[in-house]
């Protein structure tokens, strides 16, 4: 029913494209779907890299079976065990009773957690080799990029990096496997989301991976999500050591939350202040509409941030919040910041948000807080503040 799929003479791509699921991990928007990548090398001996979902695991065992034909798995390396990549190893291990499985002290653990499996392991550590046959592995260990058991494998033969969740992007493929063969548009912003929202906690680790990546020749990129990279091997690289810098483009994002429309007036009012003040990248995210994944991406992308929050059960309000909280928990560095609030009979918001980005040590340019409806007087501070920020930012 299959045919075998090709990235090179001896290595095959057998991942699975997941177009029903709608939150990914039940939480992040699957627009476009996604891909569980798993790989074959073939040689002398056959090593199978990650497996894929648990749920895909019939269709996934027949596009071995076109690669491989009635030959035996015998290796298994496992980079990653999210179970989105490591769900299918106890069936693979029922299919192959004597594939020998790879991976690192911290993997072998989880093996155990997960599966209650104990024998035929094999332990690797940073630097180790396994030898297929013409076909020599090399194990990098990347811990908390972005669990802490997750490594990477390199062909020293064919100079292929089989990374992770490393380079890996949301949505399916649709057709072509390798990026030269596809249309990429929508895999740039989705590969922003994955990062911001995925990894973006872990920009030091992220770092420490890249470095060890210095001056190793790339032919091939194949991560366990999105396309496998060729011909852009450098941008997916450049931007991975951009966005773990935490450097971004200049621009401002405008996230707020309004009950009544005037915290969304008062947004309106900054934003035409950001535009005057000579800054066309401009983007406002109502968060009761728009999920938080992308505004995150977002705010991954640009200099700036406007956060602004009506007071709410003298609170912040509640997508606000949670915003916030997630901006805190990736620790995201060196923005430029601004917040505006509104309230009816006690201002709180301001107060709330003020201590989060204090922790965050960002570049503070000021706050607007209105009583009630916007009037003239708080139109014209919000506009300011917009002008404050675009000349920030600029300078």
């Amino acid at each position: 029913m299959y045919r075998p799929v090709h990235i090179s003479d001896s290595i095959y791509y057998v991942g699975v494209n997941d177009r029903r699921t709608n939150l990914f991990e039940s939480q992040l928007p699957l627009p476009y779907g996604v891909s569980y990548n798993s790989y074959i090398i073939m040689d002398e001996k056959i090593a199978l890299i990650d497996t894929v979902d648990v749920c895909f695991f019939e269709s996934y065992s027949k596009k071995i079976e076109a690669a491989i034909g009635d030959r035996k798995i015998d290796y298994l390396i496992v980079n990653h065990m999210e179970p989105d990549h490591s769900g299918s190893i106890h069936l693979i291990r029922e299919h192959y009773p004597d594939i020998r499985i790879i991976g690192n002290a911290k993997t072998i653990e989880m093996i155990n957690g997960y599966f209650e499996i104990t024998n035929n392991l094999q332990e690797v550590k940073d630097g180790d080799q396994l030898e297929l046959g013409k076909h020599r592995l090399s194990f990098t260990l990347t811990p908390m990029v972005h669990w802490p058991e997750t490594m990477m494998t390199y062909d020293i033969t064919e100079k292929a990096l089989f990374s992770g969740d490393a380079f890996g992007c949301f949505g399916a493929l649709d057709g072509g496997v390798i990026d030269q063969t596809m249309n990429l548009d929508k895999f740039w912003s989705e590969m922003r989301r994955y990062y911001a929202n995925i990894v973006g906690k872990y920009g030091v680790p992220v770092q420490n991976a890249l470095a060890k990546l210095q001056g190793v020749e790339m032919n091939y990129i194949c991560s366990t999500h999105g396309p496998v990279w060729k011909e852009q091997i450098e941008k997916v690289v450049n931007l991975y050591s951009r966005w773990s810098r935490y450097e971004a483009e200049a621009g401002v994002v405008i996230a707020y939350g309004t009950m009544y429309g005037n915290t969304g007036q008062m947004a309106e009012a900054i934003a035409e202040g950001v535009v005057a003040g000579g800054v066309k990248n401009v983007i406002l995210h109502d968060v009761s509409k728009t999920d938080a994944s992308f505004i995150l991406s977002d705010i991954f992308n640009y200099t700036g941030l406007v956060l602004g929050s009506p007071t709410y059960m003298n609170e912040l309000f509640p997508g606000v919040e949670s915003l916030l909280r997630k901006i805190e928990v990736r620790q995201v560095k060196n923005r430029v910041f601004a917040s505006f609030g509104s309230f009816t009979w006690a201002g709180v918001a301001i107060k709330r948000i003020a201590p989060v980005i204090e922790g965050l040590k960002w570049d503070v340019v000021g706050s607007v807080e209105e009583k009630q409806a916007l009037k003239q007087e708080k139109y014209n501070e919000c506009f300011s503040l917009g002008m404050e920020i675009a000349n920030k930012i600029k300078g």
